[in-house]
């Protein structure tokens, strides 16, 4: 799994959360359609950091916070909406 810190940031009806690793960033980014609904549109791992968990990382923390927020994940990025298959237990916080 990939170590290293994960920040999230938001601005202007969007956000992402980026994970940093050995000089590498992946990012998860998503769009805010209202204060419980996201969407998430895109992810994005480069090479140097493929195989290392970074992907599934950035998805298990923007699950979390949806969880702690009470918001809705609309999983538009195919590699989100692949990990919510996999994970039967984030049930709760997508809408599909």
């Amino acid at each position: 799994m990939a170590e290293g810190e994960i920040t999230r940031e938001v601005a202007e009806g969007r956000g992402r959360y980026l994970l940093r690793q050995d000089g590498a960033e992946a990012e998860l980014t998503y769009s805010i359609a209202s204060p419980r609904l996201i969407i998430a549109d895109h992810t994005g791992v480069p090479e140097a950091l493929r195989g290392t968990g970074a992907g599934q990382a950035l998805v298990a923390r923007m699950v979390a916070d949806a969880r702690a927020e009470g918001v809705k994940i609309v999983p538009l990025c195919p590699f989100v909406n692949a990990q919510r298959r996999r994970h039967p237990d984030w049930a709760d916080v997508f809408q599909v």
